[in-house]
């Protein structure tokens, strides 16, 4: 098997970014027309920044606010638009989602696509697939393109302006990186690229863990004060490069594949991505049976900026044994990565480690609550 490393044409991020947006579209040899699809959000944060940046680049532009969803409709709406006002370039503008979308409807019309992401909730930007759900926010399907975005540009001071949730989102996102990329390693799977993980890929992965550790709870308290610092810099690219990279090219397993499902309970979906895959990397780490000190590792970074680490926490207080086993159903279903894991893995197995974590987490915050100490019990 081949080994298999992919990642943007072009990244790019800092202070005031947006600034830079049409000079960064055009040295990669790109112009309009462009259609930027837009979070509501993203609109009413960057409408001034676009029309200035554009100008000055003499792109012509138009702008589609995005619907609730990435869901198949909502794709066939975005081709439509770009249709329309013939573009050349689609360019996301928004959360996972958005970004997602715009990637879908690019690779469909054959169009360069450009993510600019306005929160740091999750490592979709610099990818090459988009996730699909229903118009209920059921995953439904992976989508696997043919290259990566032409070029992902991460404002931090929009970054930094979000509400700080996202942030911790996308830390949630990024904490299952390292543990999902030692699985497929080890396993010796496929990536999301078709081949091997490179060294490359691992080593991002790693240091996204590290940089996780180090810098977490300073860039949480920089976002609280929507403050640009080195520490949020830093898990800014965390959150987006390393995250990206090191799931792209070395592989996803059972976090994700818990986080999705979890989507397939009704009362988890008010939660964002990282956070539900958050409670999954804990269920991933009892599933392989992890030593204590990797599980209170995980533990103590979770409880420090506020990550789930029970099921009460993604909004099942206490669910009956039919849903459990539904989640682990769809956890494990045919083509998820879940069967990444160096061993064969049965929902029963998977609806065990979910009990399990859970009994973790909630012993976790009782300790903490009490003052007894923390620890694995």
């Amino acid at each position: 098997m081949l080994s298999v490393f992919s990642c943007p044409s072009r990244y790019t991020q800092g202070l005031n970014a947006t600034a830079q947006l049409g000079a960064e579209i055009s040295s990669l040899g790109l112009s309009g027309p462009l259609l930027v699809v837009a979070a509501p959000s993203a609109l009413r944060a960057l409408a001034d920044s676009w029309r200035e940046t554009f100008e000055r680049s003499g792109m012509a532009y138009a702008v589609l606010t995005f619907g609730r969803e990435c869901s198949l409709a909502e794709i066939e709406r975005v081709k439509e638009a770009a249709r329309a006002a013939k573009a050349r370039v689609v360019v996301g503008a928004g959360g996972g989602k958005v970004l997602d979308a715009a990637r879908a409807a690019a690779a469909d019309l054959h169009l360069p696509v450009v993510c600019c992401p306005t929160i740091a909730s999750s490592d979709a930007p610099c990818s090459a697939l988009s996730v699909i759900y229903t118009e209920e926010g059921v995953f439904q399907e992976f989508r696997i393109y043919g290259r990566n975005p032409d070029l992902v540009l991460v404002d931090t001071r929009v970054i930094a302006e979000a509400p700080p949730r996202f942030l911790i989102s996308g830390m949630g996102d990024a904490l299952a990186t390292v543990f999902e990329a030692r699985a497929c390693v080890l396993g010796n799977v496929k990536n999301m690229r078709g081949g091997a993980s490179t060294r490359a890929a691992l080593a991002m992965a790693e240091l996204c863990y590290r940089t996780l550790l180090e810098d977490g709870v300073d860039a949480l308290q920089a976002a609280g004060a929507r403050r640009v610092t080195p520490a949020l810099e830093r898990i800014v690219e965390a959150n987006t490069l390393l995250s990206g990279l090191g799931f792209e090219s070395a592989g996803l397993a059972a976090a994700h594949s818990v986080h999705n499902g979890l989507t397939a309970a009704a009362a988890t979906r008010p939660f964002l991505h990282g956070e539900k895959v958050a409670f999954g990397t804990l269920v991933q780490l009892v599933l392989e049976g992890k030593g204590k000190e990797a599980v209170e590792e995980v533990l103590r970074f979770s409880a420090s900026v506020g990550l789930p680490m029970t099921l009460a926490q993604v909004g099942l207080s206490d669910p009956d044994r039919l849903l459990l086993d539904s989640i682990a159903a769809r956890a494990t279903a045919p083509g998820e990565t879940i069967h990444h894991e160096p061993f064969p893995v049965t929902p029963s197995m998977v609806a065990e480690a979910i009990l399990g974590a859970d009994a973790i987490g909630r012993g976790w915050l009782a300790s903490a609550t009490s003052g007894a100490g923390e620890g694995v019990r």
